[in-house]
């Protein structure tokens, strides 16, 4: 039987086994619109715990448009992303009811970032939230919602100390956040050092590890030094000696193979997969990690 759309992630995480979930995020035109459900189409026979779907340029519509589209029309349940960039407290709580009534019951709760990137100075919205932490208790004094929030291993790129980071994720979770998804990286040891860092604060909130196969090298390494994820060394040599195009690409899938079967071997309670809106890369992952095609 498919799951109710409104399960609470949180309670499927820590009672399902391990846990497999997608990244997906609204498409511009019509294009993207036929790729975004190429992919859903293909990864949804995999009977994934839980898809999310970002807030991006197409802003909060084409958020709702999609979830609100997934929960009504496959099995799978959906995750909205709410972000306090733009938004007042009031435009948030119409937000909130538009999951409400779309069936959308699950939240990731994020501050965001400035429209001039990750490292940019950030300013809040006059009249609405400058934590994630606030926007995570509002959600959670209204009810009705399960809330996730973003996790950084190598601390997020306006934290001043990968300590300090830790104790945001930790008041996060206090403040009514039932599970974490991290941003991508590529040592497992900066995942399994910052779930320490949380459980030595008293928290077992579950965090998931968010994975990012390295298709393009020096496009992750754009994207990474953004949002503060290194690639180490090791891993740059082994890509960069890899050959062509496609040979980058078959080494880019079997790190990001051994990097899931270290992290699952070590405790991690699944994997949060980003799709970039295709599911080629993923079901290359999940062949290298014997995770049987659907029947």
């Amino acid at each position: 039987m498919p799951q109710d759309s409104t399960t609470p992630i949180g309670q499927l995480i820590r009672e399902g086994g391990k846990s497999f979930s997608f990244e997906f995020f609204p498409p511009k035109d019509e294009a993207g619109e036929d790729q975004l459900w190429q992919a859903i189409e293909a990864l949804e026979p995999y009977r994934p715990t839980f898809v999310s779907v970002t807030r991006t340029g197409v802003g909060e519509h084409g958020t709702v448009r999609v979830t609100e589209r997934i929960a009504r029309e496959t099995s799978m349940v959906p995750m909205a992303h709410v972000t306090c960039v733009g938004l007042t407290t009031g435009e948030i709580d119409l937000l909130l009811d538009q999951y409400a009534a779309a069936g959308v019951a699950n939240i990731m709760a994020l501050r965001g970032d400035p429209a001039e990137g990750p490292r940019a100075e950030w300013s809040p919205t006059e009249g609405g939230f400058t934590y994630a932490r606030e926007l995570v208790e509002r959600i959670a004094a209204r009810g009705g919602f399960d809330i996730g929030v973003a996790a950084f291993p190598e601390g997020h790129p306006s934290a001043s100390s990968i300590e300090a980071d830790a104790d945001v994720l930790v008041a996060k979770a206090r403040a009514g956040a039932t599970f974490a998804v991290t941003q991508m990286f590529f040592r497992a040891s900066d995942y399994f050092g910052l779930v320490e860092r949380v459980r030595d604060r008293g928290v077992d909130i579950p965090i998931l590890p968010g994975i990012m196969p390295i298709l393009n090298l020096n496009a992750i390494r754009r994207q990474g030094e953004l949002i503060g994820t290194s690639v180490p060394e090791e891993v740059a040599q082994r890509i960069g000696s890899a050959g062509d195009a496609a040979a980058v690409r078959a080494e880019g899938i079997a790190l990001a193979a051994e990097l899931c079967e270290e992290l699952l071997a070590g405790g991690a309670p699944g994997l949060h997969f980003y799709t970039l809106n295709r599911s080629k890369a993923t079901l290359e992952i999940f062949e290298q990690l014997n995770i049987p095609a659907p029947a």
